[in-house]
């Protein structure tokens, strides 16, 4: 009853002990006390408890009893760190009982054997427990051995045998009423879906164990454990080392398990040397390395040090001892029979090869490189990234290629297997090691071209398919329902009362927190079709009028690669740290012109501009021609305002992720039969006053609760002169209007998330006047403010094809949080692989009154027939030449081909 319902345990034995007992039936109930305590309370109070349960079963005079509190006492003696006398227990224990009573104590100790990571002893003792489980019909012990056989068996690599275990574990589990181990079940599946590649389901099966225990009332640091490996493994390191680091914490203010504790500072390690917190590692793999030592757990000891020796060489500390301790590491770990080996011994030949340490390299990295055909998709790449850096000790360009071709091959297949777009642009971190050694081989052997290829091999890779459309998931539904209803809550109160409304905001991340976690377990669809870039198809699409620039950067420095008239140029340019570092100044120039009264900085800004051109272009700024440019920056440049660069600022411009990504929206067809959708959210300043003008030019009627007349100049229908868009002021509006041919026009009530989504599925144009919100933080609830709350980038994946062309003019919408290797995530990049071609948005803070002229503008040209950067480019130059208007034009890009 311990396990399948704790509480209910505790509280019998207590009630048992308070009757005075005979001395067998109160040495169970301390028995049942003391695993309440190890397991969910203070180990102490477990020691105690089972020490006293061992006395009274020796006073009953049963050897049996005493034998299976000695296992149970084992087992927590272990779990404290005091691992020579829990093993001493088992000893006794094993002498003492026989039969059925032996088993489970053989059970017991094959456990412990498990948590010192000494496998081989652990599946002897299972092997001889098994059999006598079955023959006594023990359905629940036998269980219990059979999930534990499983767990060995995957932490030796051997995927197949712990599924046919599992399987049968929970065929008995179902005959029975444990909860708590049918939960472990669930949790056990959960790791074995990970092991075998599909991060996915372990993420749903580790969800659903997490809901199971948290009803029985069971602490979870096992399944923190595991659910923070599976984390790392979808590049989700930072939340995994926060994860680790609260369980941690939990686990101390409980005086819990030491050694939970240690493989919670292991797992902490891991994930911050993942996250970039080199200092981090180093601090939490020592004292894990110490705790595992003393608890006599070599198996654990040794892969602390080895994320030891990764976190020194991250902090710049490469030396000759380390070569030595990492190729001892990688020996241990092969002994073992640990699937982290091989990352042992490309750790030993990687610093090795910094030193100039040619021939011990090539002896690491040989033995690194024979897990490339082998097991779950990252151990691959490890082999393949050691392949690659042989080929290069060696001096071989092609092999480097090949070896990061074949690698990345496997990336992009376990990529697709993962439905989220988070999960894939994460993931892409795997690859970039890489993609960037095959870079630099291409840059020293294969020209331009090679180097384009390969700089679209791996840049905004996760936009090449749609992402997975989300479930039909009612619940999923109501919790995205339920969120957008609180935090438009949340928002009227901190707008009517000025102050944060803490209850409301903390039941606002829980929302989150399930919305991201349902989606996080959509698998992806089969891989298409092995489309590759092709750089002959570009300078086709581009012919002799058209530039793409494509900014490639190695070792610090931006490489421009410039397109067109049938070739593909290279020119050197700036480093990328003092480009983004002028970007910022830049970003903070044009947030100071959306205000009144900064018109001195205009010409700083201008400068900067100048300036920020000579680090990203270079001598490629002479060699643009005439005609139409399309810039492709990596994810760390992009908020650089390019119209502000003075040999863009007068051209049709256009910004894409990646050359693929240009070239598939220029291969996008609008839809057949789509109209125009206008939309205005609440708590603008003006209240989105383009929009009437702009259902007049559509052919629709003038929107009720229109400001004031028609003006192009774009002063009528604000409520102030000047600001920025993130006004929220709200002032009078209309319902829908909807003139027959004319346009959809949504605002006040009927704004609301649900049929914003229904009439821009499928719309040719989308114009959303709308408060923006970009969330740096969590870059898919980046939203756009709507009646009935925000409408996040989640929902916009919702759509079967979203607008072919949108037009966004509110602040911040065309700001993105670069992740993985080389890509972007926020409103602009989800609405590019759904079917939309161009994109209007805006980097920064703009003023409120100067968006309205250039948006009228910008409509004016594309009922012309211009494209978007075409009307975009002549928007600007009919703006007003004071600094608010010039500073507006220049926030706002086009984006894709449409």
């Amino acid at each position: 009853m311990v396990f399948a319902a704790p509480g209910e345990a505790l509280t019998r034995a207590e009630e048992l002990l308070g009757a005075d007992p005979s001395p067998l039936h109160a040495s169970i109930a301390h028995q049942v006390i003391g695993i309440w305590q190890r397991d969910f309370g203070d180990t102490r109070r477990a020691l105690a408890h089972l020490r006293r349960a061992r006395v009274l079963a020796a006073r009953a005079d049963s050897a049996e009893r005493e034998a299976d509190v000695l296992a149970t006492l084992g087992v927590a003696l272990v779990h404290t760190g005091r691992t020579r006398e829990g093993l001493a227990a088992f000893e006794r224990g094993v002498a003492r009982g026989s039969g059925h009573t032996r088993a489970r104590v053989l059970y017991r100790r094959a456990y412990v054997w498990w948590v010192l990571g000494r496998h081989g002893e652990a599946l002897e003792d299972v092997r001889r427990a098994i059999p006598v489980l079955r023959q006594a019909d023990d359905v629940i012990w036998t269980a219990r051995a059979l999930t534990l056989r499983a767990t060995v068996h995957l932490a030796l690599g051997s995927v197949e045998r712990a599924d046919a275990d599992f399987t049968a574990a929970e065929a008995l589990w179902d005959t029975t009423g444990q909860e708590h181990d049918k939960a472990d079940a669930v949790e056990s599946r959960g790791l074995a879906a990970f092991r075998s590649g599909d991060v996915p389901a372990a993420l749903r099966l580790l969800d659903e164990a997490e809901e199971r225990y948290a009803k029985l009332g069971t602490p979870t640091f096992m399944l923190t454990i595991r659910r923070c490996e599976v984390l790392m493994a979808a590049g989700l390191a930072t939340e995994a080392l926060t994860e680790a680091d609260g369980a941690i914490a939990a686990l101390d203010g409980i005086g819990g398990q030491s050694t939970r504790k240690a493989e919670l500072l292991l797992v902490a390690a891991r994930a911050a040397r993942l996250a970039g917190e080199p200092q981090t590692a180093l601090a939490r793999a020592a004292v894990a390395v110490r705790l595992f030592a003393g608890q006599r757990r070599t198996w654990y000891e040794t892969h602390a040090r080895l994320v030891l020796i990764e976190a020194r060489v991250a902090t710049g500390r490469g030396s000759g001892r380390l070569v030595a301790d990492a190729a001892a590491v990688a020996e241990r770990l092969a002994a073992f029979g640990a699937p982290a080996a091989p990352e042992a011994s490309l750790l030993a030949g990687r610093i090795a090869l910094d030193l100039g340490w040619t021939a011990d390299a090539e002896r690491h990295l040989a033995v690194a490189a024979r897990s490339r055909h082998n097991g779950p998709p990252l151990a691959r790449m490890t082999g393949w990234a050691a392949q690659a850096l042989r080929a290069r000790a060696a001096g071989s360009a092609r092999g480097v290629l090949e070896a990061c071709r074949r690698g990345l091959d496997v990336l992009d297949d376990h990529r697709m297997t993962l439905g989220a777009s988070e999960l894939r642009a994460r993931a892409t971190a795997q690859g970039a090691e890489l993609a960037a050694l095959a870079q630099r081989a291409s840059l020293v052997s294969g020209g331009p071209r090679r180097l384009l290829g390969w700089s679209e091999r791996w840049r905004a890779t996760v936009l090449s398919a749609p992402p997975t459309r989300p479930p039909a998931d009612p619940v999923l539904l109501s919790t995205m329902t339920a969120f957008r209803e609180l935090a438009a809550r949340a928002d009227e109160a901190r707008t009517d009362g000025g102050r944060p409304v803490p209850a409301l905001e903390r039941e606002q991340r829980r929302l989150e927190r399930e919305i991201r976690s349902r989606t996080l377990h959509m698998r992806g669809e089969a891989p298409g079709d092995g489309d590759r870039f092709d750089v002959g198809r570009l300078l086709r699409r581009l012919g002799d009028g058209v530039r793409l620039v494509e900014l490639a950067v190695l070792d610090g420095r931006v490489h421009v690669l410039l397109c067109g008239q049938g070739r593909v140029r290279r020119f050197e340019a700036g480093l990328v740290a003092e480009a983004e570092r002028e970007a910022e100044h830049v970003q903070a120039g044009l947030r100071r012109l959306a205000h009144p009264g900064a018109e001195a900085r205009l010409p700083l800004v201008e400068a900067a501009g100048a300036r920020l051109q000579r680090l990203l272009l270079g001598p490629a700024a002479a060699h643009l021609g005439s005609g139409p440019v399309v810039v492709v920056p990596p994810g760390r440049l992009h908020r650089v305002p390019w119209a502000l660069l003075p040999a863009l600022r007068e051209r049709v411009l256009s910004v894409s992720p990646s050359a693929s990504s240009w070239l598939r929206a220029g291969d996008t067809a609008p839809p057949p039969g789509g109209g125009q959708v206008l939309v205005r959210g609440p708590g603008l300043a003006s209240g989105g006053a383009e929009v009437p003008e702009l259902s007049e030019r559509y052919g629709g009627p003038r929107a009720p609760g229109d400001c004031g007349a028609r003006r192009e100049d774009g002063g009528g229908g604000r409520t102030r002169s000047g600001g920025d868009r993130h006004g929220l002021r709200t002032v009078p509006e209309g319902g829908v209007v909807a003139g027959r041919g004319g346009p959809t026009v949504l605002e006040g009530d009927d704004a609301r998330v649900p049929r914003v989504l229904r009439e821009l599925d499928g719309a040719a144009l989308a114009h959303i006047a709308a408060h923006g919100t970009f969330r740096a933080d969590s870059p898919l609830f980046s939203s756009l403010r709507m009646a009935d709350g925000p409408l996040i980038v989640h929902d916009f994946e919702r759509l079967d094809r979203s607008p072919y062309r949108i037009i966004l003019p509110c602040c911040d919408t065309a700001r993105f949080a670069s992740v993985g290797a080389d890509e972007l995530l926020g409103l602009v990049t989800a609405l590019l692989p759904l079917g939309t071609a161009g994109v209007v948005a805006c980097t920064a803070p703009v003023n409120d009154a100067a968006v309205v002229p250039l948006m009228l503008a910008l409509h004016k040209g594309l009922d012309a027939g211009l494209s978007l950067a075409e009307a975009l480019r002549d928007a600007r130059a009919a703006l007003p030449g004071d600094a608010a208007h010039r500073a507006t034009g220049w926030a706002f890009s086009a984006f894709g081909a449409a």
